[in-house]
């Protein structure tokens, strides 16, 4: 073989080889680059999915979630203590109310209460009702006549000189009597005292009621 022909060929292996050599290389290079990056990736892909329990457990929409429960307990407690002072005012306004209404009650029913004039007519038509009440018979009439007879429609009359003044318990007020049978027959609701119209009137229609059926029936001294 001449030597230009061998000369032609080793230029041609050579080339061969360079290029075999820069193909390796840059296969290598390639591979080197690629193992590079994928190295990075998988590792931010680690640490991504190592980091994502983190911000799952910081997960914003929870702590919203706790925030508006928080609030929405807040509002209920708020609304439960609201109502139960609405509840409460509106128990004392209802007591209030009764209490006023009680006292308007009371003060119509004193104004509406009878009243009687202070004078000889008055006691005997107190005393009626009262005897009415406690169920003692005796009317107007018989009431007047027996007044009329034993003290003149005198209250403070005394009678100091018969046998009862003798055994020291004299006859007292419009009907005359005595303290013994004022205290036996004493109606309730009165005055305790002989010289009180009322109490002497009421006192002495019950006794005559006792013993002669009806102050109506008594005509003489009794």
């Amino acid at each position: 073989m001449p030597k230009n022909a061998n000369a032609l060929v080793r230029r041609l292996a050579l080339t061969k080889t360079h290029k075999l050599s820069f193909a390796g290389v840059a296969a290598v290079g390639a591979a080197s680059l690629a193992f590079s990056m994928v190295p990075a990736e998988a590792q931010t892909a680690t640490q991504t999915v190592s980091a994502a329990p983190a911000a799952f457990s910081q997960n914003p929409a929870q702590t919203v979630k706790a925030s508006v429960v928080d609030q929405a307990a807040d509002a209920d407690k708020k609304a439960a203590a609201a109502a139960a002072k609405k509840k409460a005012e509106q128990e004392r306004a209802k007591k209030e109310a009764a209490s006023r209404s009680a006292k308007r009650a009371a003060q119509l029913k004193a104004a509406a209460a009878k009243t009687y004039p202070d004078n000889l007519d008055g006691w005997i038509r107190e005393a009626l009702d009262i005897m009415k009440k406690h169920k003692i018979p005796g009317t107007y009439k018989g009431l007047h006549k027996n007044i009329i007879r034993e003290s003149s429609g005198n209250p403070n009359a005394i009678n100091n000189w018969d046998i009862n003044a003798q055994n020291g318990v004299p006859s007292i007020g419009l009907l005359q009597v005595i303290k013994p049978t004022f205290d036996a027959y004493h109606v309730p609701g009165t005055a305790w005292s002989q010289y009180d119209p009322v109490a002497n009137l009421t006192a002495a229609a019950n006794y005559a009621a006792d013993r002669y059926g009806s102050i109506d029936n008594v005509n003489s001294a009794y």
